[in-house]
């Protein structure tokens, strides 16, 4: 009925001359004395012509309407044909349309050509610069200082940023980096806190583990760097207390710290690109990027993460695990 209206609407014009031409024919034979039932018969079959006209283009109209609608949900580069053109205008409008679709997969092809460049730029940047960090945590390995433990752990931090940029310019790639095994929670996990063993001792900072014993199908790697970020901000908003590891039935991976917490209005954007919050901006290091990679590769594990947290508390972030046992079976 909508569409109808606007039929109409469109064809205001038309419908308004004809009625001004029967009212002109009735003006001209009242004016000359002439029998004006004598066009009553003739304008009667002219508005039965003008509805079935009206009726057999509106069906045309309507079904080039719906051919048009589908094609509003399909990628650019899947329009091969549209409807035929019936006029002037659709003919101006299809060659836009062609004109663009034409520069859209020239700029889809610059784009990918360049995301591919800067990903292999970024990639062979990530292994070389992994060679000097190898190099000098050999050499602090020889020593036991207050000032190579502190060489140590920023080398460290240096090795998480450079994780970072990799799982970054990895997480759009076309190509699938994922493979699927059944892995031991316990052992992704103990493998993630070994990284940071070093870090809990100098900052004394107690680490509660309760063995898991469950097992689920995931990505190792993927599912580690996850586990290693949200550590990495437990230790680095926890000036004193405890991080405490455990699972929540059914299958909820939960860690929890006594830091300083999150405020209630960065809660809703923590997982935003970028966004780094009250915390972020008094630390001055924060990238806000780490919980949006863990959001991402989450959703892409077929995962859920949660955080809840209160200032001067602690936080709390929970990665719902159960669903990969839904789809294993």
């Amino acid at each position: 009925m909508t569409l109808f209206k606007v039929y109409v609407k469109q064809h205001r014009k038309v419908i308004l001359a004809f009625i001004l031409f029967c009212a002109v024919f009735y003006l001209s034979f009242f004016l000359y004395h002439l029998p004006v039932r004598a066009i009553i018969y003739p304008t009667f079959v002219c508005a039965v012509l003008g509805a079935v006209f009206i009726v057999t283009d509106f069906s045309s109209k309507m079904r080039k309407h719906r051919q048009l609608y589908e094609m509003k949900n399909m990628a650019a580069a899947m329009i091969s044909s549209m409807p035929p053109a019936e006029s002037i205008d659709d003919k101006d409008y299809q060659a836009v349309i062609t004109a663009l679709q034409g520069e859209i997969a020239n700029l889809s092809t610059a784009a990918s050509a360049r995301y591919q460049n800067l990903s292999e730029y970024y990639t062979v940047w990530v292994h070389q610069i992994k060679t000097p960090i190898t190099s000098m945590r050999l050499t602090l390995q020889n020593e036991d200082t207050p000032l190579s433990r502190k060489l140590t752990s920023d080398l460290f931090q240096i090795e998480q940023y450079v994780e970072m940029v990799l799982a970054f310019m990895r997480l759009d790639s076309d190509s699938s980096d994922y493979v699927f095994k059944e892995y031991s929670i316990d052992y992704i996990v103990k493998q993630s806190i070994a990284k940071f063993a070093s870090e809990f001792i100098d900052r004394k900072i107690a680490l509660e583990y309760e063995p898991i014993r469950k097992s689920i199908i995931t990505d190792e790697k993927w599912l580690s760097f996850v586990i290693e970020q949200i550590l990495s901000n437990a230790l680095k908003y926890t000036r004193k207390g405890s991080v405490k590891i455990y699972m929540r039935e059914p299958m909820t991976l939960c860690i929890e710290d006594t830091g300083i917490g999150i405020a209630p209005e960065d809660l809703p954007r923590i997982f935003e690109k970028g966004y780094t919050g009250y915390n972020g901006r008094s630390d001055k290091k924060a990238s806000g990027i780490g919980l949006y990679l863990c959001k991402r590769i989450c959703d892409r594990l077929g995962a859920e993460i949660h955080v809840t947290s209160k200032l001067d508390k602690g936080t709390t972030v929970s990665i719902n695990l159960e669903q990969y046992n839904l789809k294993n079976d």
